[in-house]
């Protein structure tokens, strides 16, 4: 494995860590991202399937910071809070986590860490929280490395490695330390994709695509019957899993064309057929289960009517979830929310949606 060997840590290999006196502090806001080439199946550790490409969210992020200090116990130390409050599952979690990386951050075990997680959007929202925590912990955790030992002052390799481990935590947070579109997994027409990292799109994207909005219309915040995870997994042996990749690759190759012309049509036909492609897989998986309820099929049926009656650019994605995200252009704006309140918002659960856009990406909190 190229990145996994290239970030292993050896103090031996490293200059003595400087220690240093009192506190340190370090913060990223880092946002989620949508998928519009979906990865569902994953093999060894977080390492996907079939590429995938999405876009940053503008509105929707976490805000991580890290105070960190040295301690005399050998071992992870941390205090967590989320929204303020002690949260013990979190704390959990993060906690496994960070063991579980101590070969790329060796210096972990001689720090006591008092991390604070929030969110600009609400839980259980349609939204994958666990791509913008786990990007915003991986960016605060190679900015440490960086402020103890200077290796990683390149911008190219920050990020990558920053990449790489929000990837250990979440596969889909590999992307969301980026702005823009970008790719995870290897495919054959994007140079420089790996299945250990994202990247970039690093490809001219056509100024049809450069300012999407996303109106994310909440049909349910319950908590998903079937996690993702657990959904991942039911993809060993799926009957049409081999299938599933093979398609993924194709749709890649295509829309990285509609990207580029700016071919509307079949950037549709790709979105769409990807969004339900997850979820029919779902539905034909051992457990036979969906995500999906009829106010999200509600929302698809006129979305698609109203693109055919009013001629214009409007599409959906959707998550692993029955959340529906609406995108259309910035300059359809005023009259694709004008109809959304009139007429959609009544299939939303108390009346709740998020009005959110293609994003810049992660920034520092200073």
């Amino acid at each position: 494995m190229k990145f996994e060997n290239l970030y292993r840590r050896d103090y031996g290999k490293l200059k003595q860590i400087v220690k240093f006196d009192g506190v340190r502090k370090v913060g990223w806001r880092s946002p989620s991202n949508i998928a519009l080439i979906k990865y569902w199946g994953k093999r060894d550790f977080q390492l996907p399937q079939n590429p995938s490409l999405s876009f940053a969210l503008s509105k929707s992020f976490t805000e991580t910071t890290i105070q960190y200090y040295f301690k005399s116990k050998n071992g992870i130390s941390l205090d967590f809070t989320f929204e303020g409050n002690k949260n013990e599952l979190f704390e959990k979690r993060v906690n496994g986590y960070l063991n579980s990386i101590l070969d790329f951050f060796p210096f972990l075990n001689f720090l006591h860490l008092k991390i604070e997680s929030k969110n600009s959007f609400p839980h259980s929202s349609g939204i994958a929280s666990s791509a913008s925590a786990m990007s915003a912990l991986a960016l605060c955790l190679v900015s440490i490395e960086n402020d103890l030992f200077g290796t990683l002052k390149n911008k190219k390799f920050f990020f990558e490695k920053a990449s790489f481990i929000a990837r250990l935590g979440s596969g889909s947070a590999a992307r969301s330390v980026y702005g823009g579109y970008s790719v995870w997994g290897k495919h054959p027409n994007i140079s420089g994709s790996d299945d250990e990292l994202a990247i970039p799109f690093g490809i001219e994207v056509h100024p049809k695509f450069q300012n999407l909005q996303n109106a994310i219309l909440i049909t349910s915040s319950e908590s998903k019957k079937v996690s993702s995870s657990k959904g991942h997994q039911l993809m060993e042996g799926h009957s049409y899993a081999n299938a599933r990749y093979e398609q993924a690759g194709n749709n890649m190759t295509s829309i990285v064309k509609a990207l580029q012309s700016g071919d509307e049509e079949n950037f549709i036909e790709i979105v769409e057929n990807e969004a339900l492609s997850l979820h029919a897989l779902m539905m034909a998986s051992k457990m036979g289960f969906t995500l999906l309820n009829e106010n999200t099929w509600r929302i698809i049926d006129w979305i698609r009517h109203y693109r055919e009656e009013k001629n214009v650019f409007l599409t959906f994605t959707l998550d692993a979830g029955p959340n529906v995200h609406v995108l259309y252009k910035q300059a359809d704006k005023s009259k694709i929310e004008k109809a959304l309140r009139s007429d959609l918002i009544r299939f939303c659960e108390n009346d709740k949606w998020i009005d959110d856009q293609l994003g810049s990406g992660p920034s520092l909190i200073t």
